[in-house]
């Protein structure tokens, strides 16, 4: 994987907010993954297992144990890792690449070969209603900013005023998706307009923002699905009353 800024910034404020759940302080996953002990407790939020208590000391064996721990962890779901040694060292290029797959394997899809295709498939559908908007892949088909609308707009219209926006102002689009999604949904705003209104912005961390998009969308519908059989219990009751 070739070391980007935009994936650095996207995986580690993606890691930070991720982490601020559970009181885990991720500021740079360069250094801040260094000791283990903040990965072992990572891999515990987003898998929701319990991985074997961490060493707390602080030297460098301590830190090769922790991580070897985290390392078999992932290897026991099937996941291609690096070696405990390359975290210690801040491999920037490592590391980036060990962040991306742990995003696929517990935020994306628990089947990381298909990850892709399906997360690709579900904007497609949510989207292809939309007027200049073609989902080919995570990178080109978002530099206009008009899928992030979309997206949002498919699920809460009242939040968008899709045909008020233009596709040769990739910058406000990028900017108005943006900033709803994190006021009006909650969802962090991993990425800068001017890194995806370029020509082809970096698939990873467009894939990483998208998925959270797909996440809080998926829980809003299970919401609504138990909130519609609550009211026709509630209704069936009030019938027989």
């Amino acid at each position: 994987m070739k070391v980007s800024r935009n994936c650095f910034y996207t995986f580690t404020s993606a890691l930070s907010d991720w982490s601020s759940q559970a009181n885990i302080e991720i500021q740079d996953i360069y250094t801040d993954l260094k000791d283990g002990i903040s990965l072992m407790q990572l891999l515990e939020l987003l898998s929701g297992e319990a991985l074997p208590r961490p060493n707390r000391g602080k030297m460098r064996v301590h830190f090769l144990e922790n991580n070897s721990k985290a390392i078999t962890f992932l290897k026991s779901k099937v996941i291609k890792v690096i070696g405990p040694e390359n975290i210690v060292d801040g491999d920037r290029t490592l590391i980036l690449g060990l962040i991306w797959v742990i995003i696929l394997r517990f935020q994306i899809s628990a089947d990381v070969l298909f990850a892709n295709e399906a997360l690709l498939l579900w904007c497609q559908h949510k989207t292809a209603s939309y007027s200049n908007v073609n989902v080919k892949d995570f990178s080109k088909s978002w530099s206009d900013g008009l899928a992030f609308n979309a997206l949002i707009h498919a699920h809460r219209p009242d939040l968008i005023h899709y045909s008020s926006l233009r596709q040769d102002q990739p910058i406000k689009n990028l900017n108005n998706a943006f900033d709803v999604a994190e006021k009006e949904l909650g969802i962090s705003k991993l990425l800068d307009a001017e890194d995806v209104a370029v020509p082809y912005p970096d698939e990873r961390s467009i894939m990483t923002y998208v998925s959270l998009y797909y996440h809080y969308f998926s829980r809003l519908k299970q919401g609504q699905t138990i909130q519609k059989r609550l009211t026709k219990v509630s209704a069936l009751f009030s019938s027989e009353v």
